[in-house]
């Protein structure tokens, strides 16, 4: 019997399709570079495995869809009923493959039953990320249970998975899963991406770190709520599936796509992964309003003042947030309606006549006055049953009457389009009324079930804002991380990692989600001096450089800060503006510190010549002085000059004679990625920032 063979290819990975007997293809190798001038058929048939006792007479394929029809043993890559609820299991012929050079189509379907199939594989070799899809079309209505994107085998020789849960306030946590017969199943049922559910997922090859060893990295581009599957079937292959939550086309189609799954290999470790999806994140999937534009210093006024909006406070406020080095002022939850407090006026857009009598124009002109920009708080998918617009709308709400409320609202039908064309409007009367160049747009409770036509009709929102106001920048924010996903990023520009101002809990979330997530797009601020959602109080040294690590900003009353403090954040925020425009492109290589109490990265610039470390001390070390920090991604042959950025803040901990405290030192790349600097010793909850420049 013939086999088909297809191949994409970047520098960083091969993935090999190959497919006989007029049935669906499998991917036979992804993994490193092949050869240019390999034998696929050779590699296609290398895969085929034995068959022994206790099995079926040969292997049912593991298909980029695999089929229930078929007799393949694991969750197949397709579920579906007819009209009537009678379950129908397709058996898909292939009818043709469209190859390019960076691009594969596969064509299938299933004449009695009236289904055709496309997979779609294509491949960026500049960021080394894979976008896999898939889409259905049927004759008739049919439920859609369950729709993979294409299916991708998981390697054997790995041990463990990485997947990331989280909750409010504690965002990106990653847990690590032996690999075991049966299924690992996540399921974010909620109506979006979730704290509970990033939906991403590593598969590290055996032994591999942060910065060495295989691995194999998922990030499925969905906001409504994903589902994972990662299964070791009984003859031990392995197989990585993506979709929608199941059951959450809640009609019956004659369409049906996933998102996009965006995959991809490295042979340096967890790393790899990371850094392709943050170029990828970045430079594909973000749509820039100004791209040329540096990343502005950003204040937002929620935790100085939450709901007490009163003018002459919040220019105050600005003026001095503008004296520490702010270029943009955010006017958060509080300025329309009657919004005292949050039982009531989500839906009424317009602007609260009590403590704006002259409507928002004098804070934006003194803003202006300034030289910072305007940004303003939406919260566009929700509704308080205390509201002029639930009034005279109840019919606008999602779910029962005598549902469970979360944070006193609901959620608005945005599968409608009368309620997409009224938010439309009293959004766009608002941006087109004033000079605003930034919308914080927030998503502050769960949905009472999940749809996927909520999620799409929140896209067409968004992207009609978007062609009408193309120069507005959009932060995404759910509680803080509750939708961080690749779809709302292709029509957001930043977001709101966590809602937790605690450098010490930051530390840790923006460490974790650098696996994902590049340093442009991921907001961060300087808290108050005593976190409101932990009640820490952490000094400003801390505070500062631990939002410099990402997209920079203040969120805190500046009127509380001493002189000293002042100093502190005027300098820091002084150092980032000075290093943006390299720092928001570079690579975020998370460091392996030896000691777990440290919380190291280093971001390096594009072109290699320069790079930032930023070494967290979280907590207490179980040995007295601090072990070595080894670096990475650097030229072994390379001689790199290092100083220590923030030598003023070596306390009392430290009192011996180390390098780096007495000045700059200059170091070979192998040794740094082999032996590592020597930090100060310093006490927890402290933070030390190295800069280096190749000599």
């Amino acid at each position: 019997m013939t086999t088909d063979c297809w191949r994409l290819d970047s520098f960083a990975q091969t993935l090999v399709l190959a497919g006989s007997g007029g049935r669906l293809p499998c991917v036979v190798y992804w993994g490193a570079p092949l050869p240019k001038a390999c034998d696929l058929g050779a590699i296609a048939a290398a895969e085929a495995r034995d068959v022994t006792g206790g099995m079926l007479d040969a292997n049912p394929a593991l298909s980029i869809c695999p089929e229930a029809e078929r007799g393949f043993p694991g969750q197949p890559g397709l579920a579906l009923r007819d009209a009537e609820g009678r379950v129908l299991r397709p058996r898909l012929r292939l009818l043709e493959v469209e190859a390019q050079e960076s691009a594969l189509t596969v064509k299938a379907g299933d004449d009695e039953i009236g289904l055709r199939y496309v997979a779609r594989f294509a491949i960026d070799a500049e960021t080394h990320v894979l976008t896999l899809s898939a889409e259905i079309e049927s004759d008739a209505p049919v439920m859609l249970d369950w729709l993979a994107a294409p299916v991708l085998p998981a390697p054997q020789l790995s041990d463990e998975m990485i997947d990331v849960s989280g909750r409010w306030i504690g965002e990106f946590r990653l847990q690590r899963t032996p690999w075991s017969a049966g299924i690992r199943l996540r399921e974010a049922r909620t109506g979006r991406s979730g704290h509970e559910h990033f939906p991403g997922l590593i598969v590290p090859g055996r032994g591999a770190t942060n910065t060495a060893g295989a691995a194999y990295g998922f990030h499925y581009g969905w906001s409504g709520g994903h589902r994972m599957v990662a299964e070791e079937l009984p003859d031990g292959r392995r197989q990585v599936q993506f979709g929608h939550a199941s059951g959450t086309e809640l009609a019956p189609v004659t369409r049906a796509a996933t998102a996009p799954l965006l995959v991809t290999f490295s042979r340096a470790g967890l790393n790899g992964c990371a850094t392709a999806f943050q170029r990828h994140i970045r430079d594909r999937i973000v749509q820039w309003p100004a791209p040329e534009r540096p990343r502005p210093v950003h204040y937002n006024c929620w935790e100085a003042v939450y709901f007490d909006h009163d003018v002459a406070e919040l220019k105050e406020i600005a003026t001095r947030a503008s004296a520490l080095g702010a270029e943009r002022f955010v006017l958060d939850d509080g300025w329309f309606g009657r919004r005292d407090d949050d039982t009531t006026s989500l839906g009424d857009w317009w602007i609260d006549e009590r403590k704006y009598p002259e409507g928002l124009a004098p804070l934006i002109e003194h803003v202006h006055d300034l030289g910072m920009s305007f940004g303003i708080w939406f919260e566009p998918e929700m509704i308080n049953a205390e509201s002029e617009t639930f009034r005279a709308h109840p019919d606008w709400a999602l779910g029962p009457m005598d549902q469970i409320e979360g944070r006193q609202q609901r959620v608005l039908d945005l599968a409608s389009e009368a309620v997409r064309d009224y938010l439309f409007d009293r959004i766009g009367a608002v941006l087109r009324d004033h000079a605003v160049d930034y919308v914080k747009w927030d998503h502050n409770r769960l949905l009472p079930y999940p749809d996927a036509a909520q999620t799409r009709g929140v896209y067409d929102l968004l992207d009609r804002l978007r062609a009408a106001h193309p120069k507005v920048e959009i932060e995404s924010c759910a509680s803080g991380g509750g939708r961080i996903d690749a779809g709302i990023l292709a029509r957001t520009q930043r977001v709101w990692l966590s809602d937790s101002n605690d450098a010490v809990e930051r530390l840790r979330i923006q460490h974790e989600a650098a696996l994902f997530l590049p340093a442009a797009i991921t907001g961060s601020h300087v808290g108050p001096r005593r976190c409101h959602t932990s009640g820490r109080v952490l000094s400003m040294p801390m505070r500062a450089w631990v939002a410099a690590q990402r997209h920079m900003g203040f969120e805190m009353d500046p009127r509380e800060l001493s002189e000293d403090e002042a100093q502190t954040l005027t300098r820091v925020t002084a150092w980032w503006k000075a290093n943006r425009d390299w720092m928001m492109r570079a690579e975020i290589h998370r460091l392996d510190s030896v000691d777990a109490s440290v919380i190291a990265e280093a971001q390096i610039a594009e072109a290699g010549a320069r790079f930032v470390v930023f070494a967290g001390r979280a907590g207490t070390s179980p040995q007295i002085l601090p072990r070595p920090l080894p670096l990475t991604g650097l030229e072994p042959d390379a001689l790199y000059r290092l100083e220590l950025v923030n030598g003023q803040d070596i306390g009392p901990a430290s009192r011996g004679d180390v390098a780096l405290a007495r000045g700059a030192v200059e170091l070979p790349g192998a040794y740094l990625m082999s032996q590592g600097i020597q930090l100060p010793a310093a006490f927890p909850e402290t933070i030390w920032v190295i800069e280096g420049r190749r000599i």
